[in-house]
């Protein structure tokens, strides 16, 4: 018995040795973008670049931190540069479908936007969805021309500094803040305790300014708006797709498909140019609805770490 016990334990281990193993890792790396043709037969192209969530520079953890997605600044970087490289693109559709996000994640990829359109001479479109507010708005500052769907959500031009006063509750239960800071402003915004009426004064410079910086964003992007006009409609509050016309805020009403004709025309192709769209390989990617898979961030404040510090955010949240 020992014998034949043996004589297995040896063919098994044979037959082991004898195999060649692949080793499959459980998250692979990233892969480079590749491009979809999503329509389209030209030899000219619209690169259709998708903007939804809640927009950010930071990346989120996935699977428990074994995977992460990239985040919306660094992913438009990566589109723009691949797209600098193909002379075929003749123009770029920005498909926005975001209530905003961070201050500076919005006003880099407005920048971005607009460095791409003035040094490649190529024309941008922006196309708002359900809703493109505040931070969304912001990015759509960048196109020479804003198309927004019939059902369009728009606007909320302002600034927004999220602070709780816990203080009360803390109280209740018995906690006490012992915090310990170098100076009396150090510790402003705590949500440990209401603010004094400097730190409120300071705070709102702050907001002011920053606010300052996204009404001249709009002034820019909306040439027939006086300062005065862009002012008075920068009270944060949104507009339909009709109320947004009728204000000047965008351009026209009308579907993808409308805002994919107006980039054929203003770059001079004929219609039926082949819209493209880069993605990373294995993932969806059938027609010109098709979302972008960085976009996993959803709307709401929820859509970010609320632990983490103080943020300025463009950002509409009801």
């Amino acid at each position: 018995m020992k014998t034949i016990t043996c004589v297995v334990f040896f063919l098994a281990l044979f037959m082991v040795q004898s195999c060649a193993f692949v080793t499959v890792p459980l998250m692979p790396g990233t892969a480079p973008l590749s491009e979809k043709t999503l329509q389209g037969r030209g030899r000219d192209k619209i690169l259709l670049i998708d903007v939804s969530g809640v927009v950010s520079s930071e990346g989120r953890d996935m699977l428990g931190g074994l995977s992460r997605k990239p985040d919306h600044v660094s992913q438009l970087k990566e589109q723009l540069e691949k797209a600098a490289e193909d002379r075929r693109i003749q123009a770029v559709v920005v498909r926005i479908n975001s209530p905003g996000g961070t201050v500076t994640a919005s006003d880099i990829m407005y920048r971005e936007l607009l460095a791409f359109k003035q040094e490649h001479g190529v024309p941008v479109v922006a196309s708002c969805m359900d809703i493109a507010a505040s931070g969304g708005y912001y990015i759509a500052m960048a196109a020479d021309s804003v198309y927004a769907h019939p059902t369009t959500v728009t606007g909320s031009i302002g600034v927004i500094a999220l602070k709780f006063n816990a203080k009360g509750l803390l109280d209740k239960i018995g906690v006490k803040d012992e915090t310990i800071t170098s100076a009396a402003l150090k510790d402003s915004m705590s949500p440990f305790r209401g603010m004094s009426e400097q730190e409120r004064s300071i705070m709102q410079t702050i907001l002011d300014d920053l606010h300052g910086r996204f009404i001249d964003v709009v002034c820019a992007g909306r040439p027939k708006l006086t300062e005065e006009q862009v002012a008075a409609l920068a009270d944060g509050r949104v507009f339909t797709a009709h109320q947004a016309r009728e204000a000047g805020l965008v351009d026209e009403i009308g579907y993808l498909d409308d805002a994919i004709r107006e980039a054929e025309k203003r770059s001079g192709l004929r219609s039926g140019a082949r819209v493209v769209m880069y993605h990373r390989p294995h993932h969806y990617k059938n027609n010109i609805y098709s979302q972008t898979s960085i976009n996993v961030l959803s709307f709401g404040i929820d859509g970010l770490d609320c632990g983490l510090p103080l943020r300025f955010m463009y950002v509409w949240n009801p």
